[in-house]
């Protein structure tokens, strides 16, 4: 009976069943890559004026300048892809309570501990992959039409010679790898959060730990929670990447993944989110629909 189970593949069609079901998953990114694309578009009006003047800078500032918009929507797929997770976790096990589906998945023969790992592998594998191909398409778009803008004017090359989309991609891949491991706790326990809730899973996220930051403000004077807060949030940053204050990064040689996996709060962070997850499969097993 289990290999039968096994060969219908459960937890690939589960995850199939989450892309089919949640569609902003992937929608969402598009549509801001694509309004992205649409306004580096109408920002390449003037370019090659500027461009030329671009050029008499010192290369550090030259490259930095030309990079930018390349940087800034990558920056804004991210933060929309964590914006998408973030929700996506919230109503992954609390809407099929919700709508009572639970009770026909119940019914298949596949465990709870599949449903929930399903479910994780949205935010920790397959959001980052989609956010990657979507940046890189994104910006090779972006590279061959500021190209094709500035081939009249005799500077096409200056984008080649100062955007090297392989060694972007390299970093972009890093990245992405370093602030979904970051993150996974705060994945994870909102998916417990998800299955936990009665009602308003947002607000249980949310309130609690604001509730916690104003206690502590108004009874210490101190604010070592939000701290905590901000740490759990990008203090992987620095020491994922050897960066200075203000300094762009652009080259393979500020990557530090030594640095990074030697943080004493990623493993403690993963084991908590192990933690979650596994109540989250038990909290599934028990839990009646609203």
């Amino acid at each position: 009976m289990n290999g039968g189970v096994e060969s219908t593949r459960p937890t690939y069609w589960s995850v199939r069943r989450e892309l089919w079901e949640n569609r902003s998953i992937y929608i969402a990114p598009l549509l801001v890559a694509a309004v992205a694309c649409f306004g580096f578009m109408i920002s390449t009006i003037g370019m090659p004026g500027r461009r030329r003047a671009a050029m008499l800078l010192e290369t550090a500032k030259r490259r930095t300048l030309i990079q930018l918009p390349y940087d800034a929507v990558a920056a804004i797929i991210i933060v929309t892809a964590m914006i998408v997770g973030v929700f996506y976790c919230l109503d992954a096990l609390y809407g099929e309570r919700r709508d009572r589906s639970i009770l026909f998945w119940k019914s298949l023969p596949v465990s709870d501990r599949t449903i929930v790992l399903s479910k994780a592998i949205i935010p920790l594998a397959v959001l980052p992959a989609l956010v990657f191909v979507i940046i890189v398409m994104t910006q090779i778009f972006m590279l061959l039409w500021s190209t094709a803008v500035l081939l009249p004017s005799g500077q096409a090359m200056s984008t080649w010679q100062n955007v090297n989309l392989l060694e972007k991609s390299a970093i972009l891949l890093y990245g992405l790898i370093a602030v979904t491991l970051w993150h996974a706790p705060i994945y994870a326990w909102l998916l417990l959060l998800s299955a936990w809730a009665r009602r308003a899973p947002f607000l249980w996220a949310v309130l609690p730990p604001f509730a916690i930051g104003v206690f502590e403000q108004i009874t210490f004077q101190t604010t070592y929670f939000a701290q905590w807060l901000r740490h759990r949030s990008i203090g992987y940053f620095d020491r994922a990447f050897a960066v200075k204050h203000g300094q762009h990064i652009d080259s393979l040689a500020q990557l530090t993944p030594g640095s990074f996996l030697s943080m004493p709060g990623l493993w403690l962070g993963l084991l908590f989110a192990a933690a979650c997850l596994a109540a989250a499969v038990r909290m599934r097993r028990y839990r009646e629909p609203i």
